[in-house]
């Protein structure tokens, strides 16, 4: 039957080549930078705790055929300081462990002494399990919003994933997109929902200091939210920048006429393909001018579509955006405190983004 118990330095190895194996379905022996992510995020790491250590499921004859990641992250309920067990996806070996123990891991991985649990990348399967035992998705969390702003690199790009062939044509995507828009006698940002907020918005690229003082001011207002000194956010947001996979990490401040911050995006970008927005931060009623600004700067970077995932807040600046939803990956929490599970599934939450898996280097890493 096997038994779960908590990560050790010796297990590393194995975990890289399960991961190697699950997620890239490759039995190739696992290479050296994937090791090393693989310690650094789940053995080193400052949101490491003993008391929540990640987990492993090993077989009778001693080898490792599952785990599952934790992190703790410190949240705040009006101001009640609490511990978030951030769950990230769940990896078993199929071929030497029954169908169950992904099950066993979850659940003893919730049974911690953490207040809520959630995870922000769960599979349909990983959703099933975790609703069984008692997690409730958040659907406003779950949705990633897509903007195409050049439909021919935008479409190479994401077939290009599949068919390497395909990228030999971008210089005649790229081509044809400037000989149509030459020909249409409106500003070349026309894509841009709301042109007018382009006027009374400033954009410019901050630090991660900066960026830090916006993100605790765009939150204050919500009950249940991060609770991190502005240098814990700007050592999140530090190490998020490095994406190899991603492309060059871009952070910017939007500012009113009087240059007041009323918001902020932190997003990965390669010209010619898509940009990523990690963090999109707003103060109530100005979602709409942010969200514009990042469009329009990462269309002005040569970003061929931007995607991010949906925060409640935004759910409203994204009508007549000309917006697209998808689900690629669902938001889950789960909680013994009803009182928690209330307030996520109001909205009336923080969660996503760098208070979610997004801040890892096994998401876009170089490994």
């Amino acid at each position: 039957m096997g038994r779960i118990r908590a990560l050790t330095e010796s297990d590393a190895g194995a975990v890289a080549a399960l991961f190697q194996r699950v997620f890239r379905r490759q039995n190739t022996p696992p290479p050296a930078a994937l090791l090393a992510d693989i310690r650094a995020v789940y053995l080193d790491d400052e949101a490491c705790a003993p008391e929540l250590p990640s987990l492993v499921h090993v077989e009778d004859d001693g080898a490792l055929s599952g785990f599952i990641g934790r992190h703790v992250l410190a949240m705040t309920l009006d101001d009640r300081p609490l511990h978030m067990a951030l769950c990230s996806s769940i990896m078993v070996d199929a071929e030497r462990t029954g169908p169950l123990s992904g099950a066993k891991l979850l659940k003893a991985a919730l049974e911690g002494p953490q207040d809520l649990s959630f995870t922000d990348t769960a599979s349909d399967v990983s959703l099933r399990m975790w609703r069984g035992l008692g997690g409730v998705a958040l659907p406003q969390h779950s949705l990633d919003w897509v903007r195409i702003v050049d439909p021919a690199m935008a479409l190479l790009d994401g077939a290009g994933y599949r068919l390497s062939f395909l990228s030999h044509l971008k210089p005649l995507a790229r081509m044809a997109g400037r000989s149509v828009r030459s020909r249409v006698r409106t500003d070349p940002l026309r894509w841009a929902a709301f042109p007018d907020n382009q006027k009374a918005v400033t954009t410019r690229t901050i630090e991660p200091e900066e960026f830090a003082d916006i993100f605790g001011t765009c939150i204050r207002h919500l009950s249940l939210r991060p609770a991190w000194p502005a240098e814990e956010t700007a050592r999140l947001a530090r190490k998020a920048m490095t994406k190899p996979a991603y492309g060059e990490a871009v952070i910017i401040g939007m500012f009113d006429r009087r240059q007041t911050a009323i918001g902020a995006s932190f997003y990965h970008v390669r010209a010619g393909s898509s940009a990523r927005v990690l963090q999109l931060l707003a103060l109530p009623g100005q979602e709409g001018p942010v969200l514009d600004a990042v469009l329009v700067d990462a269309a002005a970077r040569g970003a061929s579509l931007v995607r991010g995932r949906m925060q409640p807040a935004f759910m409203n600046a994204m009508l007549g955006r000309r917006l697209a939803l998808v689900n690629t990956g669902s938001s889950i929490v789960h909680s013994r405190d009803e009182a928690l599970l209330e307030k996520a599934r109001s909205g009336d939450a923080f969660l996503n983004g760098l208070a979610g898996e997004q801040w890892s280097r096994m998401i876009g890493g170089a490994s």
